[in-house]
């Protein structure tokens, strides 16, 4: 190696070190500076248990209140007799207790996933679980009418309270507050890959602060035109990066040059210091619940469930359908009656606009909608297309020329779909599902496409959730085969 070249891969640490305290130079984030390493976490965590406390106090005075009013109700206990005041108080310590054991304030579990919430389910349930054998051993004849306000109001509170909080949490963490600083680790095609997920989600609680990337010659990773991360050492040398930087968490991007030994080593590397070491994969667009892992002999095995369309789940889906959209019809009927008359005194025609669209594996159905548009709308789809060459997937114009006066109004608060619960009932549709398209744009499906007629099509969907028509195609048929892949009776 000549000394020119020698000189140039010493100039590029130098900067790559100096940019490390640096933010990442993209427009809606900001890193703390070294030297605050995760000082937001414990009072997060005291915020939370004080949240938690209040509300697990508010729930079993209620109970206690509106059971037994303002008297000294008095409990027997194996001959003996207690105030119901101090069940309420050991009720609530063992509520606390069993949140705490759960570890329902972890930083891996807030602001993303669905973890938190489950840890506060599964704690609750245990703590009144618990109580109920306590109560059967003891031969305690505990109020069924107390408990019966305790549990639903207090689960109910703190599903509540978290909620209130994630949001809070996801804000700041948009703003560049309450997150991990991240050291990134892999090859330089690895870490772009994992680091544009990131980033696209500042709610996850990562903003990188620098790459571990062997890469000579160059002193950061360009992700795209605007958004680049400092190259700040070498894979071998993340030891030392981060204890002289106050990194968080090193997140190794897919298995590196270097192999799994190399992960194994970095890991006793990191023993001594407070830093989270996270492995991300490559498997994307899986949801949570259909990974699950088995050790065998000390080799971690990742299990992926499969997609199923059939079965019990779909049963229950079926049932949640009917009794939803029986019982949405009779809610709105004034609705429906008054959006009638409107339509009809606004434009001729008719009042519901019938159309064919493709259902599930693929055969036709007819979807109804209040008629928003002037009549013969469908023929000049294509004039109104203009420009855009053709027939095109998800297509919808801000500003069609075809669309009524009261169109447009039933169109902005989606009052339009409304006769499609009739769909839902009659089980051509779903409440939730990909949106229905015509023959001429299914036609245009590629392989991956078609999978979207493995479900029922739905009312709403993920990509009309995440951004109607501000949405690219691209970003509509990913959302879109996300659902059908990892659907779940709690995301219907």
């Amino acid at each position: 190696m000549d000394e020119s070249s020698r000189d140039t891969k010493v100039e590029h640490a130098r900067k790559g070190e100096s940019q490390l305290s640096e933010p990442i130079q993209h427009s809606h984030v900001s890193v703390a500076p070294s030297g605050q390493s995760r000082s937001w976490a414990r009072p997060l965590k005291m915020r939370l248990l004080a949240t938690d406390a209040l509300v697990i106090i508010v729930s079993v005075v209620l109970a206690q209140l509106l059971r037994f009013g303002v008297t000294d109700e008095e409990l027997r206990l194996s001959g003996l007799q207690s105030s119901y005041w101090i069940i309420s108080v050991v009720l609530a310590f063992m509520w606390l207790i069993s949140l705490a054991i759960s570890q329902s304030r972890a930083l891996p579990v807030l602001g993303v996933g669905n973890d938190e919430y489950r840890r506060v389910i599964n704690s609750t349930m245990a703590t009144f679980g618990f109580v109920a054998i306590c109560a059967m051993l003891l031969k305690m004849d505990i109020a069924r009418g107390y408990l019966a306000i305790a549990l639903p109001a207090g689960l109910g509170l703190l599903l509540v309270s978290r909620h209130l909080w994630r949001q809070w949490l996801v804000r700041k963490r948009t703003l560049g507050a309450f997150a991990d600083r991240a050291l990134i680790v892999g090859t330089s095609a690895d870490v772009v890959f994992v680091a544009n997920k990131i980033i696209k989600n500042p709610a996850s609680g990562y903003h990188l602060v620098g790459a571990a990337v062997r890469s000579p010659n160059e002193a950061a990773v360009i992700l795209d035109e605007s958004t680049s991360i400092p190259i700040v050492s070498s894979p071998d040398k993340v030891a030392g990066v981060v204890e002289r930087h106050d990194i968080d968490t090193v997140i190794v991007a897919g298995s590196g040059e270097q192999g799994h030994r190399h992960l194994k080593e970095l890991s006793w590397a990191l023993e001594e210091s407070n830093t989270s070491l996270v492995v991300a994969s490559k498997l994307v667009d899986v949801a949570g619940p259909r990974i699950h892992w088995r050790p065998v002999e000390g080799l971690p095995l990742m299990s992926v469930e499969l997609p199923q369309y059939g079965g019990s789940k779909f049963s229950l889906k079926r049932a949640f359908d009917v009794l939803s959209s029986g019982f949405g019809l009779l809610c709105i009927l004034p609705v429906l009656a008054v959006t009638a008359l409107a339509i009809k005194i606004d434009s001729p025609g008719p009042i519901l606009f019938k159309q064919q669209r493709i259902g599930l594996r693929g055969e036709p159905f007819s979807i109804y909608k209040f008629r928003s548009m002037y009549i013969n709308a469908e023929e000049k789809l294509l004039e109104v297309m203009g420009d855009s060459g053709g027939m095109q997937l998800f297509y919808k114009s801000k500003d069609d020329p075809r669309i009524t006066r009261v169109g447009r109004f039933i169109r902005r608060y989606s009052i339009d779909e409304l006769p499609q619960l009739w769909n839902v009932f009659n089980g051509t549709m779903s409440m939730v599902g990909p949106r229905p398209q015509i023959d001429k744009e299914v036609e245009l499906y590629d392989d991956s496409m078609h999978r979207r007629l493995y479900v029922k099509p739905g009312i709403t969907g993920l990509w009309q959730v995440s951004g109607r028509s501000d949405l690219d195609a691209e970003q509509s048929i990913r959302l879109d085969l996300y659902y059908v892949e990892n659907w779940s009776l709690g995301g219907r």
